[in-house]
């Protein structure tokens, strides 16, 4: 929504000389620094302002170099906090610009009109409503409350973040009302999911640009009305990667998601570039559909783009769509390939090698965690405990779960309560899992009963399974499967009484078994076979990844 600004005082007085212009990739990038390091690093300061700029803004993908870059500058000056923090709100990691910004205050060095708008587009991406309003504190403090770029910006926070209401009095207190107005604003109705107020500011526009254009398309994505948006899309004179992204991730917010890869095909055709967000998008279809083919000529194209560095974000996307497609040695080999990694990189790779009964492999990575003293959260804990259960690790996993809230103080939620469940159960303790379920600070739901009754059939414990299934239809009566495996315990031990009056019940209940079925492939399409029915139905492939039945 912040324009690039052509009149930047305090940039373009460094951007005479010729050097940013050769920083084509992060290979020149690092040459340029070695040259300034043979001849005193800190000497040069107008070289350092390019390089940093060049890091931070021009090459794709390098604000984490650009920032290792400017943390050895002996006295930074204000272009150089504003180009990093500029650099850091446009990244996939706009938290660091907040973090920039609160570096410089502590360093006494002043903002300008420069500094405050993109800060509050950093705040506005992370949604961070507190932060947002201690800088609009300080604007009002420095007196930069008129200034047009802060105005817009601060029309476009509270359009998003803020209240709706502060934003309509800039907007309406605006004399001048330039085109980035009229967008803030409808950006923040359009965002809240007031498309009706929204669509009514984009047509009253006197002029529409192409941000004006994809704040519309982009709102209607969002709120998963995909046709209305791709109406605007045909209609927009032109269009940029974002566009395409916003169409992209509408169709897989709507679990559209062929038709997602159809879109990224038309976009190439037309000769538009892909960035990190449209791979992210795409890469997320892959996964939803499992389909391991796609996702690794996406993996292939994104080597392409990327010239091989990846990055974290993009790589922890690989390691789940790998898992997610059954290609769990290829999410492992991107995992061991990474040149850094967050939390989230090791909760995939865990988790992936829990759910596919690689459990010591994960309980081992989880150790490795420990070693190097990374902090897990809540999720990596599910997937440890998940591994515990399959590895029929019982004490090991008492001892992770009891770890959460005493070493790491993760308060346990029904996740990871029913992970505990499924471990005592899988070894056959199922009056310690019951007496568990009875200690719980949080309400067992519906999944903790079923994972007991689950457990009580492959152990023949009908006592235990008839009360598991009392619990569970006293919260819900239209689940078939609770019946049935109620029925099949009954059975098992030869209780046909008891399995007939389960069956009978289901029947009062106008509830019904679900029909069986196999899949299989063939010429792109998934076939599913019904139980007791030879005639094969053609579903789309979508369906056959779970995400609807015929």
């Amino acid at each position: 929504m912040i324009r690039k600004r052509t009149n930047d005082r305090s940039s373009n007085r460094h951007q005479r000389s010729s050097l940013w212009r050769n920083c084509t990739d992060l290979q020149k990038l690092k040459q340029i620094q070695a040259s300034l390091v043979v001849r005193g690093f800190n000497s040069n300061r107008a070289a350092l302002r390019e390089l940093v700029f060049a890091g931070a803004i021009v090459v794709s993908g390098t604000i984490g170099y650009a920032l290792r870059i400017f943390a050895q500058i002996a006295e930074p000056d204000l272009f150089m906090w504003n180009t990093v923090i500029r650099g850091a709100a446009q990244s996939l990691n706009p938290s660091s610009a907040v973090r920039l910004y609160s570096q410089m205050e502590s360093r006494l060095v002043k903002p300008d009109d420069f500094t405050f708008p993109v800060v509050l587009k950093a705040c506005t991406r992370l949604s961070c409503v507190k932060m947002g309003f201690g800088i609009h504190g300080r604007i009002i403090k420095f007196g930069f409350e008129t200034n047009t770029f802060v105005r817009n910006a601060l029309i476009y926070f509270h359009g998003n973040c803020g209240e709706l209401g502060i934003a309509r009095y800039y907007f309406e207190g605006s004399a001048e009302r330039d085109v980035v107005t009229w967008s803030a604003l409808t950006a923040g109705y359009a965002r809240r999911g007031e498309l009706r107020i929204a669509r009514q500011l984009f047509d009253e526009m006197p002029v529409k640009d192409l941000v004006s254009w994809n704040v519309m398309i982009t709102g209607y994505a969002k709120r998963g009305e995909i046709d209305s948006a791709r109406k605007l899309f045909d209609q927009a004179p032109e269009r940029d990667v974002v566009t395409w992204n916003a169409m992209i991730a509408g169709h897989v917010l709507c679990g559209r998601n062929e038709q997602a890869l159809e879109m990224f095909e038309e976009m190439r055709r037309v000769g538009e570039k892909p960035d990190e967000v449209t791979m992210l998008s795409l890469l997320s279809a892959c996964a939803d559909m499992g389909d391991l083919e796609a996702g690794q000529k996406m993996h292939h194209s994104l080597s392409k783009l990327c010239l091989g560095y990846l990055g974290v974000l993009l790589e922890n996307a690989l390691i789940d769509m790998y898992a997610k497609c059954g290609s769990i040695e290829r999410a492992f080999a991107v995992f061991k390939a990474m040149r850094e990694r967050d939390i989230s990189s090791w909760n995939s790779i865990i988790g992936g090698l829990a759910f596919h009964g690689h459990a010591e492999k994960s309980i081992d990575l989880f150790r490795e965690m420990q070693r190097l003293e990374i902090k897990p959260n809540e999720i990596t804990m599910v997937g440890v405990l998940v591994a515990c259960s399959h590895a029929g690790k019982v004490e090991e996993g008492r001892r992770y779960f009891d770890m959460m809230r005493d070493r790491y103080g993760i308060e346990p939620n029904t996740r990871h309560c029913g992970c505990k469940v499924d471990m005592l159960g899988r070894a056959g303790r199922l009056d310690e899992a019951f007496e568990f379920i009875q200690s719980m600070e949080i309400a067992p739901n519906a999944i903790i009963w079923r994972t007991l009754l689950g457990a009580c059939r492959v152990h023949g414990d009908v006592e235990l399974g008839r009360l598991a299934n009392e619990k569970l239809l006293s919260m819900r009566h239209d689940q078939s499967g609770d019946y049935v495996l109620l029925s099949n315990l009954y059975a098992l031990k030869g209780e046909w009484d008891g399995a007939e009056k389960v069956r009978k019940s289901m029947g009062d209940r106008g509830v019904r078994k679900e029909a069986g079925y196999s899949l299989t492939e063939g010429d792109g399409e998934a076939l599913m076979y019904y139980l007791f029915d030879s005639k094969p139905r053609l579903s789309a492939r979508k369906r056959a990844y779970g995400v609807g039945r015929e």
